[in-house]
């Protein structure tokens, strides 16, 4: 069974979005993606200063299995990435919620995101 955190917010291609204070976010990939995913092995980290739209592409991961996209949650500005990643991907698998982190966005905008249960709904069937 995959971790659902209550104090998340979701997209449908499980992202986790942690409102941080001051319009910044959080975000990274999801407990059930990371478990679909199996032992990852690289991340295309989004570029520092880059301007993303919620739902368009912003990064890779690539794991032993497959290469998926990494989707942004939101509309913003990344303000940070976890450079941690560049040579330790497998946080993702270990920690997805807290050490594997992906990125910070400054936001400019609502994003449509799932709650917790709403999440748990899509992940169940």
């Amino acid at each position: 069974m995959s971790s659902v955190p209550q104090n998340l917010s979701y997209t449908k291609e499980h992202e986790w979005v942690l409102l941080s204070g001051d319009d910044i976010v959080v975000f990274g990939i999801t407990d059930y993606a990371q478990s679909a995913l199996g032992d990852i092995v690289y991340v295309q980290l989004p570029m520092i200063g880059s301007t993303i739209s919620a739902g368009t592409v912003c990064g890779e991961i690539e794991s032993t299995k497959s290469v998926s996209e990494i989707f942004a949650p939101v509309n913003g500005e990344i303000v940070e990435v976890n450079q941690s990643l560049n040579q330790n991907p497998e946080k993702i698998n270990q920690s997805p919620y807290q050490d594997g982190w992906i990125a910070k966005v400054k936001t400019s905008g609502d994003a449509s995101l799932l709650d917790a249960s709403g999440y748990s709904a899509l992940i169940a069937g």
